[in-house]
């Protein structure tokens, strides 16, 4: 049957989970699994369980119950262990890392931001700024059988918009840094050329958002910024 996971908690926490619901159908029935420092909120692992929005509920459910009382490392949705043994054992094996997590988590929680950029405008600027780039158009255009200056002019499109898409993405992170403890990268999707999770004291969240809209306000209508949380820390965990 398996240990499923929501989260982490210090042996202190008040862990109040009367109440709470754990995932399947029936609803497991949450427990806890403890050591002398630490504390994993548990139930039995339904057979066959799938992302239903039911279950996501309530995974998410307990973990924000858990963080309104104090740091909670949560758990990915679909964590299992072989049973409450070896979740113990694992709790006392990274005893260490697991403390220095909570204490890095207290207070805070994560707001992730996705940028993407118009691409037509993208491209516009690197007409405008490249000499290179603008010969080898006007060769093409003029000669447009020839295939060696048309595979030089996508290959150095192609250095271009990465080069420009890295550098905003570092001028980003570097101007909301400040506001956060820690930044994350995640997997940059097709469309959106910065993805990063934010690590932010629950005091400054205010501060953190207002500077997200000054910087999309300096970057213009051509940069969308998509920013979602707050949310219970799963990248820094």
């Amino acid at each position: 049957m398996g240990t499923y996971l929501y989260a982490i908690t210090a042996a202190g926490h008040p862990l109040r989970l009367s109440g709470l619901d754990g995932v399947g159908d029936p609803a497991a029935q949450l427990r806890t699994v403890r050591t002398k420092d630490l504390c994993a909120v548990v139930s039995d692992a339904p057979p066959e369980l799938r992302a239903k929005r039911r279950d996501v509920a309530a995974h998410q459910g307990v973990q924000e119950c858990l963080l309104a009382d104090g740091a909670a490392l949560p758990m990915r949705f679909g964590l299992v262990g072989a049973d409450d043994a070896q979740v113990a054992a694992v709790l006392e094996q990274d005893r260490d890392s697991y403390l220095r997590r909570l204490a890095e988590v207290d207070g805070c929680r994560e707001y992730h931001l996705k940028v993407a950029r118009d691409e037509d405008d993208l491209l516009r600027e690197i007409m405008r700024e490249s000499a290179e780039v603008r010969r080898l158009n006007d060769r093409t255009r003029r000669n447009p059988g020839a295939y060696d200056d048309r595979m030089a002019l996508g290959e150095l499109i192609s250095q271009e918009v990465q080069a420009r898409q890295e550098r905003d993405r570092s001028d980003i992170v570097a101007r909301l840094a400040p506001a956060a403890v820690r930044a994350a990268d995640a997997e940059a999707t097709k469309s959106h050329f910065l993805s990063v999770s934010f690590l932010v004291e629950r005091e400054k969240a205010a501060a953190f958002s207002e500077a997200v809209h000054e910087e999309a306000g300096q970057r213009g209508d051509t940069y969308t910024f998509s920013l979602h949380g707050p949310l219970p820390p799963y990248s820094f965990v």
